[in-house]
């Protein structure tokens, strides 16, 4: 059976990898989508490698972005983000990836989807998958955008160009609603569990935020150390299905267990000394708040950017777990500091309350990103039934 050559861009946005593919390049019945993905990224992978794919057996290293024509006249690109399960045959599209929407803007300008000129240039990126705004700023170097550069950003080695990334109005992003049941604060009743402290924040992406404390942590513990817990990490499968629930998201447990990317879920402490991946300790008189979160059931070694930006935003609304958690600067407009396994990170969120209700306007962070490969991604064509079928005719096979 011959294989599919599908071109393909291999990309680092932030402290994530994804395929990017071109929208033109893929099947109009987009049922096949996720054939084909699992089938690039080397899904279902029991052994958790994806050694015959391009994935890297982590969720942070197991993604899809595709590109097209803006379908707004807000936007200059429409972009869809694919989060493909390593050990699951299933790709989630209920979630956004910040990490990833950094490369996006790049990727359009450096293949020709958006015309630039001069030393600076905006993408307006519309995301699909959350029907939110993004504005991408960033340098170009001879009409391409630009890789080297002074910004360092915690779990990513060396330096590169900086990427601004603005979330316009990113509130109710999965939900509709920057607070899904109307309050800063619920206690959940979770099976198996019992009551728990949650606020239920819906920033760029739906988050589940807990305290540490109420979950006998000191919340400084390392993406290993949870790994190791099964019973936590079980805990917290069973507090975020209830939240998913609560949330509106899934409707009723087994629905909620389907919907692995959102809601996120993680703790929160004040600002404290903590260890960190590359050895160093994070000092806390030097943060504003410490933060861990879990995508897809795994512990993330870092914080996934739009789990972050929910959490800063969490942090200015008063009374939330994480706001009761966090030492904030009287600037509303300062950027608030976040340890995580990898280090700091900084995040603006503009958060107003008018007339009893809390609206976010906007959320900020710079992150770098880099183009590593392009050519063609192969799969097998016998992982994608009726590609012959297709209307579309650039999926190519090849011997």
């Amino acid at each position: 059976m011959k294989q599919l050559r599908i071109p393909a861009v291999f990309m680092r946005g932030g402290t994530s990898n994804a395929i990017v593919l071109h929208e033109r390049d893929l099947p109009r019945d987009r049922t096949l989508w996720e054939h084909i993905f699992l089938a690039a990224i080397g899904s279902p992978d029991p052994y958790g490698r994806q050694l015959d794919g391009m994935g890297g057996g982590i969720s942070s290293l197991s993604k899809v972005c595709v590109v097209g024509p803006s379908t707004r006249l807000d936007a200059d690109i429409d972009y869809t983000f694919a989060q493909v399960q390593v050990k699951e045959a299933r790709v989630d599209y209920s979630g956004n990836c910040g990490n990833m929407s950094s490369a996006m803007g790049p990727f359009a300008v450096d293949e020709g989807l958006v015309k630039v000129s001069g030393r600076e240039t905006l993408v307006r990126i519309h995301n699909t998958n959350t029907n939110k705004i993004i504005h991408a700023r960033f340098s170009l170097d001879d009409g391409l955008a630009a890789v080297d550069g002074e910004l360092a950003i915690p779990g990513v080695a060396g330096t590169g160009a900086p990427v601004r990334l603005e979330f316009r109005e990113p509130g109710g992003a999965t939900t509709g609603r920057l607070l899904p049941t109307g309050n800063v604060l619920d206690v959940l009743e979770v099976p198996g569990v019992g009551k728990i402290r949650a606020s239920l924040i819906d920033a760029a992406n739906a988050c589940c935020f807990l305290s540490a404390a109420d979950l006998g942590l000191a919340g400084t513990e390392m993406p290993d150390t949870l790994e190791q817990s099964a019973a936590l990490l079980d805990k917290l499968a069973k507090i975020r299905i209830a939240a998913s629930i609560a949330m509106d998201i899934g409707k009723d447990a087994q629905d909620a267990a389907t919907k692995k990317t959102v809601p996120f879920i993680g703790f929160v402490s004040g600002p404290q000394d903590a260890p960190s991946l590359s050895g160093e300790t994070i000092k806390g008189d030097s943060v504003d708040l410490t933060g861990r979160m879990l995508s897809n059931g795994q512990p993330h070694r870092a914080l996934p950017l739009t789990a972050s930006l929910c959490m800063a935003v969490a942090a200015r609304i008063g009374g939330s777990i994480v706001n009761q958690a966090a030492r904030l600067n009287p600037d509303p407009d300062a950027q608030i500091r976040i340890a995580m396994p990898s280090g700091v990170l900084m995040v603006a969120a503009t958060v107003k309350r008018a007339h009893g209700v809390w609206h976010a306007e906007q959320g900020g962070f710079y992150r770098t990103q880099r183009r590593m490969f392009d050519g063609y991604v192969y799969v097998r064509a016998s992982r994608v039934p009726g590609w012959l079928a297709s209307p579309k005719g650039n999926l190519r096979g090849a011997a």
